[in-house]
């Protein structure tokens, strides 16, 4: 018997059998241990208050999106004025105090598709917990996700995903170019029975692993008809895209469903191999009080997804944001967590607050009187 191959065939047959138990390791619930670990992490138990408001109350402000690019931080975020969406842009050097820099998807011709709708979403963002927040190039472009549609007012008529980018400096105000269709539709002949009423919030990241087998992937949520015979029940399901330009439905199922009210607005970061989806809830069966908080869940391989049922990440809890306290944006800076989320104020203002994770005193800034 030649005892070195015998030995190096046993090696091989073991490599491959570990291998096989940490893949299926991979595909396992997050454990309860994990979980904490992660709320522990990630925590904001003080709120600093609104760091963005509208000029006034025709204006609302909505979903948060911070990067980083060279020294400074830059926010892009929605205002809807009656007629729609569009897109803005602002900076800071702190995250605490922001100015407004100008509009990067604004009102076309209500011929198009998307004339009277463009909430756009930055997508490409490294992922890592911690990291330097930059946005990734792509084909030689910075590319966005957004709402499109052609019905004047609030998110109504049909919504549909688009696709933006451009080869410009994503910190500098200028319009972004858009793809001449939608990518995702409600009325495409594969919508699927929880996304053929109509589409909301899309976030891509890069997933250079192909965990899916794409390196593109795309969460999003959306209304669907007839599980429940509830339309206005919102689930997080998945696409996934070669190219950034051809998407195509991911599964048969959402990943995050709570088969009530709302899950939506995922945005996804990595804390070593663990994926974080931080995500807002409303109006669940399980709750009592018709709200809005933020939540989170855990995934070891973007597709089977562990949900937290502990203490919600941010609730209403103050003035500005006694409506609602909703739509998060989570990062981790210089070892401080900061949580930007949506506030909506019992007179129905909306702007842009955060949380931190250590006391940064309180805002000065408040919506109009």
């Amino acid at each position: 018997m030649n005892y070195q191959k015998y030995r190096l065939g046993l090696m091989t047959v073991f490599l491959l059998g570990f291998s096989y138990l940490c893949a299926q390791d991979k595909n396992k619930k997050v454990s309860d241990a994990v979980m904490q670990k992660v709320y522990n992490e990630v925590k904001t138990p003080y709120k600093y208050g609104l760091v963005m408001v509208p000029p006034d109350d025709s204006k609302k402000l909505d979903c948060p999106t911070i990067f980083k690019k060279g020294k400074s931080w830059y926010m892009t975020y929605i205002v809807y004025d009656g007629r729609g969406y569009e897109t803005w842009l602002a900076k800071s050097e702190n995250l605490l105090y922001w100015k407004t820099l100008g509009k990067i998807m604004s009102f076309s011709d209500t011929a198009n598709w998307d004339g009277n709708q463009k909430a756009s979403y930055n997508a490409l963002q490294k992922m890592k917990w911690g990291g330097s927040y930059q946005l990734q190039k792509y084909d030689n472009k910075y590319w966005m996700s957004y709402i499109g549609g052609s019905t004047i007012g609030y998110e109504a008529g049909l919504l549909s995903i688009g696709i933006a980018y451009t080869e410009k400096n994503p910190a500098v105000p200028h319009e972004w170019n858009r793809l001449g269709v939608p990518v995702l539709k409600s009325t495409d002949p594969d919508a699927r029975w929880y996304d053929n009423g109509t589409m909301f919030k899309s976030s891509v990241i890069w997933d250079k692993l192909k965990n899916t087998g794409h390196p593109f992937v795309m969460y999003y949520n959306a209304r669907g008809d007839s599980v429940n015979s509830d339309k206005s029940v919102e689930r997080i399901s998945m696409a996934v895209s070669d190219n950034m330009v051809n998407w195509k439905r991911y599964g048969t199922m959402p990943v995050i469903n709570h088969h009530a009210g709302i899950s939506g607005d995922a945005v996804i970061q990595k804390m070593d191999d663990c994926y974080v989806m931080f995500y807002f809830g409303a109006f669940w069966k399980e709750r009592k009080e018709q709200s809005a908080f933020n939540r989170f869940a855990c995934s070891y391989d973007l597709i089977n997804w562990t949900d937290w049922n502990g203490e919600d990440l941010i609730k209403s809890s103050e003035p500005y944001d006694e409506t609602f306290a909703h739509k998060s944006f989570v990062i981790k800076h210089k070892g401080i967590v900061y949580h930007f989320y949506c506030a909506v104020n019992s007179k129905e203002q909306r702007g842009i607050a955060v949380a931190t994770s250590a006391d940064k005193g309180k805002s000065t800034t408040t919506f109009s009187k």
